[in-house]
């Protein structure tokens, strides 16, 4: 399990704020949030590319600072900074790379290459910026992690090989051993293939959990504007009214009115109605 408690990082003009959450085993992990919200920064402190300023960060109750080569041994990623070097072939790359994990498979990383339709001599900096991430992503798989951290690799990829990178993740988790974290804007991946949600927002962690107990929480309800301004005030959220009528993001509650609709929002839905200019 990965395991943050009260976890900070200050950059001046942006400050990620005492994040407190823990990533189980068995789980797709959807990371959400607007463009600057911190998904990346979180990421990379996960990934021990940056040191929190407060609170504790362990990863299979191990630390960075004492067992840093377990960590690492344990976590495969796939980041949006090109890892590989430009000038050397993604067979060489990963002979480079791959000595740095005790579990690196050539003949695997090779298999998944051949799936992705990569040359193993080509060299990388020839490679489209879709063709870069299969390619990290193969190196990722191939070290045979526990963890897979990813920060915007499917709006890359084209929808064919979108199926094929889902299937894979999926295939990953199966044996409920094995989690994926993955950041990313495309909100509609989550919402049909996520299971747990993490939802930044200006730094601050406001959703934390399982994707059901989410969509259980909330409702986005649509009628007649009196109907929706007559709830009470601690349930309603955000809210735009529109020619035929309002919608809102509200609290599940008990009492919501029959002659609103009311269905649980999409993840975009969520954060739309709770931007500051809708927020109620």
């Amino acid at each position: 399990m990965i395991t943050l408690e009260k976890v900070a990082k200050d950059f001046g003009k942006f400050k990620l704020h005492e994040i407190t959450t823990e990533i189980p085993e068995g789980y797709i992990c959807g990371l959400a949030g607007r463009n600057g919200a911190g998904k990346t920064t979180l990421l990379n402190l996960m990934l021990g590319l940056l040191k929190p300023e407060d609170g504790e960060l362990t990863i299979d109750g191990m630390r960075y600072e004492e067992e840093e080569k377990a960590i690492r041994n344990l976590l495969g990623c796939v980041l949006v900074d090109e890892l590989f070097l430009p000038a050397m072939s993604l067979k060489d790359n990963a002979e480079y790379f791959g000595q740095y994990y005790e579990a690196y498979d050539a003949g695997l990383y090779e298999k998944y290459l051949s799936e992705f339709h990569l040359v193993p001599g080509k060299k990388f900096k020839t490679l489209s910026k879709g063709e870069k991430l299969k390619c990290q992503f193969a190196f990722a798989l191939a070290h045979h992690p526990k963890y897979l951290l990813l920060d915007e690799p499917t709006a890359n990829f084209d929808p064919e090989f979108r199926k094929q990178f889902w299937e894979i993740v999926k295939t990953f988790i199966a044996d409920g051993a094995h989690s994926v974290l993955l950041a990313t804007h495309l909100t509609e991946d989550l919402d049909r293939m996520a299971d747990y949600l993490l939802l930044l927002e200006n730094g601050e962690l406001v959703v934390s959990g399982d994707i059901e107990s989410f969509r259980d929480r909330y409702r986005i309800v649509s009628g007649e504007d009196y109907l929706i301004r007559n709830l009470p005030k601690d349930w309603l959220i955000g809210s735009e009214m529109g020619t035929y009528g309002t919608k809102a993001l509200v609290k599940n509650k008990k009492g919501i009115p029959e002659e609103l609709v009311s269905v649980p929002p999409s993840i975009e839905e969520f954060m739309y109605y709770r931007s500051e200019r809708r927020r109620a």
